[in-house]
């Protein structure tokens, strides 16, 4: 199955395929006449210029030759026979090379097409993937499966292919020529072949094998790497320099084993089919010497020169076709591993509505909501609530009580397992994802700086869409407009790969001003400022609080002291919605919400202690 969806790449090309293989089979075809042409050439050089199936013992290909250049040679002087063999000779190859230049041409443009539409079709499928997909896939494993397995894989389009198309046709043309020759001799050698493909085929059983694991390695040393280039400021602050050494000494020991065990059959079948040629040769040429020389010849000795040429020749693409199921091996693995990924179910992209969101209007509500993980236990249990337009939401519980999750289902990043989630009192899933995320904005702890423009990441994805100045005025709503304005080139400076060149408080501004430009009634916002200095903490609140103005804001909230004058708070402790309300009027309650703002504002008394 999955070999046939990744030929199913293949079918938009197959015009030019086609032309391929005919170009191809044309240019095996003068291939194979150009080493026919050895017989009027011989008989030239040695003065025999009569006609070609004139001869003692006649056979197609002579009669062939006769008909087509015959009337160069037959009755001319020997110097001009030999003249006209050499230059028909010569055009015939010159007419064989372009054919076969523009085939191999079709193939590459084929090959690279076709590794660009697996690739564009690996793309836009991981798009419709869930979170919880990117969370349990490593990063590494991807990338080696978008970038090196689809390299790999174009092998079986491209030289591969276009390898095997070449020597199928090469062997057909050869075949026929020889039977035309010598038809004991042909059967003879098609009787030994057989023999060479059970000889060969062990070997292959341990490619195929060997290859899918070899590949695994290399996802997990490029997963390594990746790791460690992400990590590295992480690496150098614990000193972990030796032990990432460590690891990917390892990682690169385990893929070159892998790699020296593959090689070690791959390796094989090329002094195995050349032995076993060799051989062949040896059995074909003290046969056809006992046709061409004995008692009563059934051969000219020209045309089994002739034969042999042929025979010699039909070793290489011979060995070509037995070696493909060894070479195309690896091609097959790397593309059984990008066909993994396109047969896992896009649930996101499948589960999407049918109808756009209207505007936002009333109320968001969350109507008796379950949720889990794929295969491990809910992690929301019954969950019911409604935020009402301009309220603030805040989401408060001890760790891993559920708060992420519950913020997850609003932009439906995933939809609950029982319940509805719903906006104006219609339920979420009608609604088309993109529709729905336009009306939602989202500033989290963890902010996105994609190594592009200051501008292009505050507009992010939507460039073309603002102007410098709605831009602008949004970076200054946000606090951000006096850091841009200091860059070398001001909001057109490349802000590097996660935005390295920034501290975490301007990172922070550039993503409040990115949900400002976007100007979305429903906001949803993970605690900005916990991890920020005294100073950033004061740009970014400011920033926070412009944006809060006038939406609905859902706020998972890590300080208590942010929340107190929240529209309502809901406490979630493991998974379970278990108290809801004001601040004061929780406090009152002395419940799991009590508990948590004792146990933090106890702390601060304490450090605050003299």
């Amino acid at each position: 199955m999955r070999r046939r969806r990744l030929l199913g790449f293949l079918t938009p090309y197959a015009p030019q395929v086609a032309a391929s293989l005919v170009a191809t089979a044309i240019s095996s075809a003068l291939d194979g006449f150009s080493f026919i042409l050895l017989i009027p050439f011989l008989r030239a050089l040695f003065g025999n210029t009569g006609g070609l199936a004139a001869a003692h013992v006649s056979n197609g290909v002579e009669k062939l030759l006769d008909a087509t250049v015959g009337p160069l040679i037959t009755g001319r002087p020997v110097g001009e026979a030999f003249r006209n063999v050499a230059l028909v000779i010569l055009l015939v190859v010159t007419i064989k090379n372009v054919l076969l230049y523009w085939s191999r041409l079709l193939s590459a443009k084929v090959q690279e097409r076709v590794v660009r539409d697996m690739r564009g079709a690996m793309y836009a499928h991981l798009q419709g993937m869930r979170l919880d997909y990117f969370q349990r896939t490593k990063g590494g494993q991807l990338l080696t499966r978008m970038l090196a397995d689809t390299e790999q894989a174009k092998q079986v389009f491209g030289d591969l292919l276009a390898t095997l198309l070449q020597s199928l046709a090469q062997v057909i043309v050869y075949l026929t020529i020889l039977f035309a020759l010598s038809w004991q001799l042909t059967l003879l050698a098609l009787v030994l072949a057989p023999l060479f493909g059970l000889t060969i085929r062990p070997l292959i059983r341990r490619l195929r094998r060997g290859l899918k694991s070899t590949l695994v390695e290399r996802g997990e040393l490029t997963s390594v790497m990746q790791e460690t280039v992400a990590g590295v400021r992480l690496v150098k602050a614990y000193a972990a320099e030796g032990y990432e050494l460590r690891r990917f000494k390892d990682a690169a020991e385990r893929y070159a084993r892998s790699m020296i065990r593959v090689q070690r059959a791959a390796l094989l079948t090329s002094p195995v089919s050349e032995t076993f040629g060799a051989l062949a040769t040896v059995v074909l040429l003290w046969v056809g010497a006992n046709l061409a020389t004995g008692a009563h010849p059934v051969m000219a000795p020209e045309s089994f020169v002739a034969f042999l040429f042929v025979a010699l020749r039909l070793m290489v693409p011979a060995k070509n076709l037995a070696n493909y199921p060894a070479q195309v091996q690896l091609g097959l693995a790397a593309g059984d591993r990008v066909t993994e990924i396109l047969d896992e179910p896009a649930l996101e992209a499948e589960a999407t509505g049918e109808r756009a969101a209207p505007p936002f209007q009333r109320a968001v509500a969350m109507e008796r909501v379950t949720f889990a993980y794929d295969g491990l236990p809910p992690v929301l249990h019954d969950v019911s609530f409604e935020a009402k337009r301009g309220e603030i939401v805040a989401i408060v519980g001890p760790s891993g009580a559920g708060k992420s999750t519950l913020v997850d289902l609003l932009p439906r990043f995933y939809d609950p397992a029982q319940g509805r989630v719903l906006l104006d009192g219609v339920d979420c899933r009608g609604y088309t994802r993109d529709s729905l995320r336009t009306l939602m904005g989202i500033v989290s702890q963890e902010t996105v700086i994609f190594n592009d423009s200051a501008a292009a990441n505050i507009a992010y994805g939507a460039l073309d869409r603002y102007t410098p100045a709605q831009i602008e005025a949004a970076a200054r709503a946000a606090n951000a407009h006096e850091f841009l304005a200091r860059l070398p080139a001001g909001y057109d400076t490349l802000l590097g790969e996660r935005g390295a060149t920034l501290s975490g408080g301007e990172r922070q501004r550039i993503a409040i001003a990115r949900a400002l430009l976007r100007d979305p009634p429903i906001l949803i916002l993970d605690e900005a400022t916990s991890a920020l200095d005294t100073e950033s903490e004061r740009l970014v609140q400011e920033a926070i609080d412009r944006l809060l103005e006038g939406r609905t804001v859902f706020v998972i909230a890590h300080r208590l002291s942010t929340i107190q004058h929240a529209s309502q708070i809901l406490v979630l402790d493991r998974g379970r919605l278990v108290e809801r309300g004001r601040h004061e009027a929780l406090v009152e309650q002395g419940g799991v919400y009590r508990r948590l703002y004792d146990l933090q504002f106890g702390a601060e008394r304490a450090d605050r202690a003299p």
